[in-house]
């Protein structure tokens, strides 16, 4: 071989071999699974469990909600009903399997046998308490159950988020709720409805009984928000129910318009136990029409400044895609692609080629951002508001 060719081999063959040293030193083979250094308990940060449920073709969305709130502390359980196909759920299940820090800490399950929900039927309520159900058997480490939809997303990271409830009690429960049923009385608590889906086991629309019930005498009827974050003991207060008012309270509900609006605010706030654990708020940002619909209104670009302003954790609803969800990723979550949100439990090195959370250390550290002022905030108002509210359920 000629020297001048002899020269360009070896150029060549030096050019690869750096080439192959440097994409070694950007390796993302994740570090030792660390799961066993995982602890649970009053001396360290709080553990969420979120229930995520979506419909037909919300495979994707919900995987994104997913990569949003991940945290290797936390536990989930993902839903897409019965009006979604096998081959959705073998697709999200997919999805999640796809990522490395999942697999490794194995705390993402999805529902094999979906749930029939009727929309303002009660069988959505017994969906809830269904995925309660479950989360309360697969893991006895957690502290707060979540209920998100497809339409949901954070508005802090989970890091922001365990280090504000840190300084919460761990039996309190955020229920946005009121006696003052209003024109509810009326239209929701007394026509009684039946549920296909909870009666019949198919899905589809509600209908009314020719008869109405009076108010009951047992108990007070509370409505509110159907987006709730409940302790741990009073879920599982709900789903044994260790005395009769949650089952009494199920029975009646079941034949209630959008009966995930009555059952938890009615259970809590007739029970002596949990009443005063109630701190009136969803910790969700909605903007309604006036007068309000059904359901708020999507969100957009020109929403942004005052979901970040409102000092909520969540917000809803936006429509698949919406621009305005990729600012929330870029500027608060720190999110990119199909990457879970970071936290300080990621070590690997930042890059727009290279993941972080591939390599992880402390799962027990938090570091929170400077989004978690403004919730901080936010709770501590709520949480003075509590304190100084001798009974929060007489209202």
């Amino acid at each position: 071989m000629p020297t001048d060719k002899k020269w360009l081999f070896t150029l060549i063959l030096t050019a690869l071999l750096s080439l192959t040293l440097l994409l070694s030193t950007f390796s993302t083979t994740p570090s030792t699974p660390s799961p066993a250094n995982l602890r649970r308990d009053l001396n360290y940060p709080p553990a969420f469990a979120y229930y995520i449920s979506g419909s037909s073709g919300d495979s994707e969305r919900l995987f994104r909600l997913l990569l949003s709130v991940y945290h290797p502390r936390n536990r989930y359980l993902l839903h897409i009903g019965t009006d979604g196909s096998d081959e959705e759920r073998r697709k999200l299940g997919s999805l999640v399997n796809s990522v490395s820090v999942i697999r490794t800490f194995r705390n993402v399950d999805l529902v094999g046998k979906p749930d029939k929900t009727t929309y303002m039927g009660s069988s959505s309520m017994a969906a809830v308490l269904r995925g309660g159900s479950i989360l309360l058997k697969v893991d006895k480490g957690w502290d707060w159950f979540v209920h998100l939809t497809a339409l949901d997303y954070p508005l802090v990271t989970q890091d922001d988020l365990s280090h504000v409830f840190s300084s919460v009690r761990r039996d309190l429960n955020f229920i946005d709720h009121t006696s003052d049923l209003g024109w509810k009385e009326g239209q929701r608590v007394l026509p009684i409805v039946v549920d296909p889906g909870l009666y019949l086991g198919r899905r589809g629309q509600i209908f009314h009984a020719t008869e109405k019930r009076k108010m009951p005498d047992a108990f007070k009827v509370f409505t509110g928000s159907p987006w709730v974050t409940l302790s741990r003991s009073f879920l599982e207060y709900c789903v044994l129910g260790w005395d009769n008012l949650p089952r009494t309270l199920l029975m009646f509900s079941s034949n209630i318009v959008l009966s995930q609006e009555v059952y938890f605010h009615s259970v809590i706030c007739n029970s002596p136990e949990f009443s005063n654990t109630t701190v009136n708020n969803d910790l969700r940002y909605m903007v309604w029409d006036n007068p309000p619909k059904m359901e708020p209104v999507f969100l957009n670009i020109s929403d942004y400044k005052q979901m970040v302003q409102s000092g909520a954790a969540f917000a809803r609803q936006f429509a698949k895609d919406e621009a305005v969800l990729d600012m929330i990723d870029e500027k608060i979550l720190k999110r990119e692609g199909n990457r879970v949100t970071p936290g300080a439990w990621c070590t690997g090195r930042r890059s727009w080629f290279t993941d972080p959370c591939l390599q992880w250390g402390d799962v027990n550290s938090l570091k929170p951002g400077k989004h978690a002022k403004k919730f901080k905030e936010s709770m501590s108002n709520l949480l003075y508001d509590w304190k100084t509210q001798s009974n929060q359920c007489i209202l």
